[in-house]
């Protein structure tokens, strides 16, 4: 690929990330000084942190965790009623986070960080970074320069370098404590087998030549998806060694998938697409959302219910696999970046609003 163009695009990423909620870097693009100044400063607590921009949240057990601008994160142990503000080491927006048990939890965010935790949420240390993640990439790069293509993946590499290190991550999937992958823009994906303590840029890994935005990875049974710009959607059959394309049903960007507990894969973009497959993305049938809204989350609801948030607050209920909804507007009246079933069966979601314990699936004609 031309390195330029990948540069070139940067305004498109930028269009791009601001539909999933990802648009608030805290720096200018190539601003080093503020780059280093925001990865060593601790987020600042703060009285308005539940009303702040939100762009990710996730399970720790019974407990809600919620992360977004300037490194804000925050805990619920009440379904989400009350929330309050956790230890984190930098103040970078946080894009998205996981947990894989009550206590082990990763989250990723802009110039390149991956934080990790071991309570819960409560703290947090600083994995990796936008300096370390090239510096990685580099040295992989020189070592397998005379590989099949190992010429362009060094150009590449060296180019990112001399940009700079303000590439976000955008995504992340855990299986278990050791294993997992965070993924970004411009095709950045890494991947760890010791719970970040290491780990591998894993580009020459992935089969996307024009270098495009990884914008969600998920497995699927024994499947790892991934989902990008311009409907870029690849799958790995071995255990994430490699990743093929496959044939994907639009050519808009997807920013996001789902996997539910029957083996079903969604994926969900732009203008409303969403599309269904049963046979582990070979053929897709297109579900029928009767919106153009950007869809931002999706969620499989305890009954094996489907649930679908657009970025302007629409949220569409589903018990027939797509087939049709049932539309409903947030509570909160504000757009969804992300969502959670809590331990009493709420919805809450965050978003540009901050926080919000939303309406009670069962409440909507759920059981």
């Amino acid at each position: 690929m031309n390195v330029e163009k990948i540069f070139a695009r940067r305004g498109s990423l930028w269009g791009a990330c601001a539909l999933v909620g990802c648009l608030l870097a805290n720096v200018p693009w190539g601003a080093q000084a503020t780059t280093l100044a925001v990865l060593q400063q601790p987020a600042l607590p703060t009285a308005k942190a539940p009303r702040a921009v939100l762009l990710g949240l996730a399970r720790a057990g019974e407990r809600l965790v919620a992360v977004g601008e300037r490194g804000i994160v925050l805990l619920s142990d009440d379904a989400g009623v009350s929330w309050r503000q956790a230890k984190v080491p930098v103040s970078v927006s946080l894009t998205a986070v996981q947990f894989v048990d009550a206590e082990q939890g990763w989250a990723v965010g802009h110039l390149g960080v991956v934080l990790h935790t071991q309570d819960g949420g409560e703290t947090w240390q600083k994995q990796l970074d936008g300096e370390r993640a090239i510096a990685l990439a580099v040295q992989v790069a020189e070592r397998d320069a005379n590989q099949p293509g190992g010429a362009s993946h060094l150009a590449q590499a060296r180019h990112m370098l001399d940009d700079g290190p303000d590439k976000p991550f955008l995504d992340l999937y855990f299986s278990d404590r050791l294993h997992g992958y965070v993924v970004g823009a411009y095709n950045q994906i890494y991947r760890t087998d010791d719970g970040g303590r290491s780990w591998q840029p894993w580009m020459r890994h992935v089969e996307n030549p024009q270098g495009l935005n990884l914008y969600g990875i998920r497995a699927v049974g024994k499947d790892l998806l991934l989902v990008g710009e311009r409907g870029l959607l690849l799958r790995s059959t071995d255990a994430g060694q490699s990743f093929q394309a496959l044939k994907s049903p639009y050519e808009g960007s997807f920013f996001g998938l789902l996997g539910t507990r029957d083996g079903a894969l969604i994926i969900y973009g732009l203008r409303g697409n969403a599309w269904w497959s049963d046979d582990r993305g070979g053929s897709w049938r297109r579900l029928d959302t009767g919106i153009e809204s950007t869809l931002a989350s999706a969620l499989e609801l305890r009954d094996g219910g489907l649930l679908l948030a657009s970025q302007s607050g629409e949220l569409l209920f589903s018990h027939d696999q797509g087939r049709s909804f049932d539309k409903r507007q947030s509570r909160s009246g504000g757009t969804v970046a992300a969502m959670q079933q809590a331990v009493d069966g709420s919805l809450a979601s965050v978003g540009l609003t901050g926080v919000a314990a939303d309406q009670d699936p069962r409440a909507s004609g759920q059981p």
